[in-house]
């Protein structure tokens, strides 16, 4: 039962994120710098009510008592503020497919991160993989004459934040970590817009009809939700199975952009996503047949030798 639930939960979240190609897109009317400071400040309001709610301020609390906890919320928070600004620039100035090559790029990225900083050791397939796919983006850029900007920031960006979460580890709840995430966000958020305000002249977000002002306030709270099942997701699955389930998004934004927005695919792009989709067919080989071989050596019987390691706690 807790399985199922957990895959509801992890194909809900998922879904939600493939989905926001067609939610933000109702945005490209205000200047997507300006969108994302008000995205912060609503996601924001929505945490302060539900962590009122559900009265969780105790791990809240718990985080700001402690400062290298908190300076390392500080930094998840720059990189997850950033990566929302790339992806709001993304979608609405019509980059939808190309956001959706930097979340399939992510993966491979998050690999590259893990041997940089954690220092992790690849098998000869994820270097194949990485390979692969740094030699795809590399033509397709040339190709089609424009360094993939959104694509590799966002890849970066959400790698880098992946792996400042993996330091925290898992003690606290998706929620308890939004709320100091957007209450940090919320000083940049008030910064930028004091920016804009002055270079521009004005705050012009709630100029653009009904419509939009409502978008734009409820977009805090849609942000928050997938966040939420992710992390329900994540308590009845493994790691492993979300990790699958996450090429939902990215699939589903290529498709928004290529037949729904009719976005343009020259043979360059082509080239670029070919060769990422390659990779992570290798990618999703080699994990496959890792976890069919871990699974059969857990299995097998144990002979004299394990036997003896065990009883003597060798």
């Amino acid at each position: 039962m807790q399985q199922r639930l957990g895959y509801v939960y992890g194909f809900a979240a998922y879904l939600c994120w493939g989905a926001f190609p067609l939610y933000f897109i109702m945005l490209s009317g205000p200047n997507p710098f300006e969108v994302v400071p008000w995205r912060v400040l609503s996601a924001l309001a929505f945490c302060l009510i539900a962590v009122s709610l559900l009265r969780q301020w105790g791990p809240v609390g718990q985080i700001f008592r402690s400062g290298r906890t908190l300076g390392w919320f500080a930094l998840s928070s720059v990189l997850l503020y950033a990566n929302w600004q790339i992806y709001v620039i993304g979608i609405t100035t019509g980059h939808v497919v190309e956001t959706a090559l930097g979340y399939f790029i992510n993966p491979l990225v998050t690999i590259l991160i893990g041997v940089v900083f954690r220092k992790e050791r690849l098998t000869n397939a994820q270097w194949v993989a990485v390979g692969i796919a740094a030699i795809g983006v590399t033509v397709s850029a040339i190709a089609y004459g424009k360094f993939p900007f959104i694509a590799l920031g966002l890849a970066l960006t959400f790698g880098l934040y992946g792996a400042v979460r993996k330091h925290l580890s898992a003690g606290y709840s998706a929620l308890t970590a939004l709320t100091v995430e957007t209450m940090f966000g919320t000083v940049l958020a008030v910064v930028q817009l004091i920016v804009i305000s002055v270079v521009v002249g004005s705050l012009s977000a709630f100029t653009f009809g009904a419509q939009t002002t409502i978008v734009l306030l409820l977009s805090g709270t849609v942000t928050a939700i997938p966040l939420l099942l992710f992390a329900a997701g994540t308590k009845r699955l493994p790691l492993s199975t979300m990790g699958f389930i996450q090429f939902i998004t990215p699939i589903l934004t290529f498709l928004t952009g290529y037949f729904l927005l009719n976005e343009e695919m020259s043979l360059a792009r082509w080239i670029g996503f070919v060769a990422v989709w390659v990779a992570l067919v290798v990618l999703v080989t080699d994990i496959l047949y890792r976890m069919r071989k871990q699974s059969r050596t857990i299995t097998e019987p144990m002979t004299n030798t394990d036997t003896i390691a065990v009883q003597s706690g060798g």
